[in-house]
């Protein structure tokens, strides 16, 4: 009599699950798809794996091997990025396991820089400013300046929102270059880029040119005052007092009456001298 003896494979338990992002890091960004894989690498087959965020069932998914269950999600939304996790059974009563959570943070891409400074006409020599901003976009951004397209001082890393600022010397006519600045925040390889900003050369004697044209009216006036007199105030004179003697006497005293033109003439050289001065 011969005696078979037949073995049997009971159900072994599932072991915790794992969950993981594929795409290897938790910064996620709008709009982005992610894939979550949740695996057991122990217990019977087949396996059933639940994907769960903030404890409300996400999807679920079924397997006949111990393969991973990869769970396919889009962010749409800021509550897209909250506590995930993904339960394995198997056909074992009270083979429930679950997986550490799971948390994605939501990373905004920089918007595009202001580019700006006080100082927009400047001088030879003269110190001036440039100001770099992005008013949006996770932090920390990194900006970076340029002239004519090449960088002109290291990045600056800044951890607030805050300008990053630097500070130019105007030496020649080659610093009237182009400005630009660039801001990036290392999402998705995105940086964006400011529009260009140009100082105006400033001319030193368009200021002084007022003042010297206005000094060397002063220094002209009493030359013309002192031109005029024996042009125009002496022959006026004369005209008058001829006229006035004719018409008390009736005749002309030669002798007399050139005394007196040579009074008033000189006697309004004098006042018309010391008006002058």
């Amino acid at each position: 009599m011969t005696v078979e003896l037949t073995s049997f494979s009971f159900p072994e338990i599932l072991s915790n699950p794992v969950l993981t992002p594929l795409h290897g890091t938790l910064e996620v960004v709008m709009n982005q798809n992610v894939s979550l894989s949740c695996h057991s690498d122990s217990g019977s087959p087949p396996v059933r794996y639940t994907l769960f965020k903030h404890r409300q069932k996400v999807a679920a998914l079924n397997r006949t091997d111990l393969t991973p269950a990869l769970f396919n999600l889009t962010i749409n939304s800021a509550s897209d990025v909250g506590e995930y996790k993904c339960k394995a059974e198997n056909e074992i009563c009270s083979g429930e396991k679950y997986s550490k959570s799971l948390n994605f943070t939501l990373k905004e891409p920089v918007s595009k820089p202001m580019l700006s400074s006080p100082d927009s006409h400047a001088k030879n020599g003269q110190n001036v400013t440039l100001s770099c901003l992005s008013e949006e976009g996770s932090l920390p951004i990194t900006y970076t300046f340029f002239k004519d397209g090449q960088s002109i001082q290291p990045p600056v890393r800044m951890q607030k929102r805050e300008a990053a600022v630097i500070s130019v010397l105007i030496k020649s006519s080659s610093d009237f270059g182009t400005y630009k600045c660039k801001a990036d925040n290392h999402i998705h390889n995105k940086p964006k880029y400011s529009n260009s900003f140009n100082f105006t050369l400033t001319e030193e004697s368009s200021s002084s040119q007022p003042l010297i044209t206005s000094r060397l009216i002063l220094l002209l006036l009493p030359v013309g005052f002192a031109l005029a007199i024996p042009f125009f105030i002496i022959p006026s004179y004369k005209a008058k007092k001829c006229t006035s003697t004719k018409s008390s006497t009736g005749h002309t005293s030669t002798e007399k009456a050139e005394q007196t033109e040579d009074y008033v003439t000189y006697a309004e050289i004098g006042k018309f001298m010391s008006f002058s001065t």
